[in-house]
């Protein structure tokens, strides 16, 4: 078991150990480019070689993401209660109660521990709540945001209607197309480990002790509403399964570039992100065995 966990892990821990070996080392890493080429192409790319041969009925990927919603609102209000044990205001904790890392960190993890089966839902996950963080998280952040607009703009909405279009009609892409597809989407998941790295590596935190708090609390919570949510919608045992894991995946990066934007305590956020990564190399080990 020892074993299957390290080669789960390792692959995630070298691919962020690059990227944050990269920058201390004084190398420059262009962080905004590099996350709108995964995000416009990459992901989009991913999901199209995952779902489009993939064997998940289209019901299932739905309701998982219908359950990743569920999550993400039942969390949204634990965070008036968490909050004040906190001692901080709602409108700093929301953000890194709702958003976990479903993306830099998630895939990866579910791509090796589960294989590729169970990636689709990892995608429904990871596409739910990028869907959620740049259009509500953005009017969050932003008396100026214009979620409608964001949304119309994300190119992986698109590629999951597509996706599903596929799924539904049972079609498959020409061969040529699929070629490419994969091709392009093989360098997705290594750019948002090298890039979490990056990250981790800007990333100042001095409030090391607020980070572990905040982690204690917000990761069990967010593990037993998924698996509550999953058992209630019904959902099959693998994809209840990776609805777990994925809502217990650390805060994501995105939630300090937010916090940046708005001015609500980046440096808190900062140290919440930073703990809650460094501590999921400690407890996600231990979900997986009980999981796997």
């Amino acid at each position: 078991m020892f074993a299957q966990l390290f080669a789960v892990m390792a692959p995630v821990l070298i691919g962020a150990g690059l990227g944050f070996t990269w920058v201390r080392l004084g190398h420059d890493f262009p962080v905004p480019f590099v996350t709108k080429l995964v995000f416009n192409i990459g992901t989009p790319a991913l999901i199209l070689a995952s779902l489009a041969g993939a064997e998940v009925d289209a019901q299932s990927f739905t309701m998982t993401m219908l359950g990743t919603l569920l999550v993400l609102a039942v969390m949204a209000l634990a965070t008036f209660l968490v909050a004040p044990l906190l001692d901080k205001p709602w409108q700093v904790m929301l953000a890194p109660m709702m958003y976990p890392n479903t993306g830099n960190m998630g895939l990866p993890v579910v791509l090796y521990a589960f294989g590729q089966s169970a990636f689709a839902f990892a995608i429904a996950v990871m596409v739910t709540v990028s869907l959620v963080q740049f259009t509500f998280g953005i009017a969050m952040s932003s008396r100026s945001g214009r979620p409608l607009r964001t949304l119309a703009r994300t190119p992986a909405l698109y590629a999951i209607a597509v996706a599903l279009t596929l799924l539904l009609t049972e079609t498959e892409l020409p061969l040529w197309l699929d070629n490419t597809l994969e091709l392009i989407s093989g360098f997705t998941v290594p750019l948002m480990l090298i890039t979490l790295g990056v990250s981790l590596a800007n990333i100042r935190a001095r409030n090391l002790s607020a980070g572990v708090g905040f982690s204690v609390i917000r990761i069990p919570l967010a593990a037993l509403l998924a698996f509550i949510v999953g058992h209630l919608l019904g959902l099959p045992p693998l994809a209840q399964s990776i609805l777990v894991v994925q809502m217990s995946m650390p805060v994501a990066v995105f939630n300090y570039l937010f916090a940046q934007r708005s001015g609500r305590e980046p440096e808190y956020v900062a140290s919440l992100v930073f703990c809650s990564t460094l501590l999921a190399f400690i407890y996600l080990p231990m979900l997986l065995a009980f999981l796997l």
